[in-house]
């Protein structure tokens, strides 16, 4: 997995690529940690570069989530790959808003 940062007027926005699997979970987990204690935070994470989320995964976002809420903060998630939105769907994560844009073609 890989993780670019980038902020634009007050919200951070994450780019994850590759696989959020159970050898990545710490790694995103450290991240959003660091993200969630400069609270109240403000989070998008793009997840277009994202071929793939395991259970792991899921539970990062989650206690992220959960953090993030509890001291009037927020993550939202954009640009889901069409398998990682159906593995949020089937797991019932509607506590996330989740954005999906579509892409012009060029």
């Amino acid at each position: 997995m890989h993780t670019i940062e980038k902020e634009v007027g007050g919200v951070v926005v994450l780019y994850f690529s590759g696989r959020l699997d159970a050898s990545a979970a710490s790694e995103a987990d450290a991240k959003l940690n660091t993200l969630t204690e400069k609270l109240p935070v403000r989070v998008v994470i793009n997840l277009d570069k994202l071929d793939y989320i395991s259970s792991s995964g899921l539970r990062v976002f989650l206690a992220s989530l959960k953090k993030a809420r509890k001291e009037q903060g927020d993550i939202k998630l954009a640009c889901l790959q069409p398998y990682v939105k159906e593995v949020f769907d089937i797991a019932g994560f509607s506590r996330f808003s989740i954005y999906l844009i579509k892409r012009k073609k060029l």
